[in-house]
């Protein structure tokens, strides 16, 4: 496996030998497919200039500079140097745990970038890793610690998945937006028991098992086929416009539901008993008589 940075988790006087690795492709490169911006005259690429208005010129990276606006069109200057000044100059590449929640307690919302914390090649040194993986396992816990990666600090959490444990970095609490807004305007609204009782009946017949497989992308499929056909010279349809969907009543729209399911369900039983019921290939359906022996 591949590592960005190599390591270790340390907790007491405990220090485990990691690498950290990506367990997810980044947001700029989840799609096969990118674009360039063009001239539609030419189908030249077009090029970004950095352009300064005052002086109505293109300026080189070398006359830009990092500003922080406090006012309209006002600015405190930053330099390289300053951010440098504050940045972590931590090279311990430690990721130092500092207490072990439950993790039920630790709200996703808080859960930014995955990693796969890879263990030592060194097989002496994997010990350690399964002892903290299967003591968290047991537990239901995990690790909240800090690190340092490219000068920035970082809060994450480390958990288990599986035989390998995770590192989930963390958004900082005032970088999380409240939700006190929603809170207020659902307060004070009541459901009635009909209501709820038809609900959950609609909730317990979709219930399944978490399969990762069905998160497959229908657009990225549509935008291949349509380069593809595009590349081919074929026209490309226009889609159909989307109907508008009406406004039905709640409980109309619940009762429905239910409906619907059940006749999903009478139509896929009557299949199988029908399956079931089917002789087999080859068969005549009746049952042969044993064949008179000749005197």
């Amino acid at each position: 496996m591949r590592t960005i940075w190599n390591g270790s988790i340390s907790f007491g006087l405990v220090n485990i030998p990691v690498g950290l690795a990506l367990a997810t492709t980044p947001k700029a490169k989840q799609s096969d497919v990118s674009f360039r911006t063009l001239h539609r005259e030419c189908r030249t690429p077009i090029r970004q200039k950095r352009w300064c208005p005052t002086h109505d010129r293109e300026v080189g990276p070398d006359e830009i500079v990092k500003g922080w606006e406090v006012a309209k069109g006002e600015f405190v200057i930053v330099e390289d140097a300053d951010l440098e000044a504050i940045a972590q100059h931590d090279d311990s590449r430690s990721i130092d745990i500092t207490r072990f929640v439950e993790l039920d307690d630790v709200d996703p919302v808080y859960l930014d970038r995955t990693y796969y914390l890879a263990p030592a090649t060194n097989p002496a040194q994997r010990r350690p890793y399964v002892l903290l993986l299967e003591a968290m396992k047991q537990a239901g816990m995990g690790g909240i610690g800090r690190f340092v990666l490219r000068g920035a600090e970082y809060f994450c959490l480390i958990r288990p998945k599986g035989d390998a444990l995770l590192l989930e970095t963390l958004f900082l609490a005032e970088d999380v937006r409240s939700q006190a807004e929603i809170d207020e305007a659902v307060s004070g609204m009541e459901v009635k028991d009909t209501e709820l009782k038809l609900a959950q009946q609609v909730m317990e017949s979709l219930v399944a098992e978490f399969d990762p497989t069905e998160l497959h992308s229908q657009y990225r499929s549509d935008l291949r086929q349509m380069l593809e056909a595009k590349l081919d010279g074929q026209e490309i349809a226009k889609p159909e416009p989307v109907p508008e969907t009406p406004v039905v009543d709640l409980m109309e729209a619940l009762k429905r539901s239910v409906e619907e399911v059940k006749g999903r369900k009478t139509t896929a039983k009557a299949a199988s008993t029908k399956k079931k019921a089917a002789p087999k290939s080859g068969s005549s359906g009746a049952r042969r008589q044993p064949a008179r022996k000749s005197a």
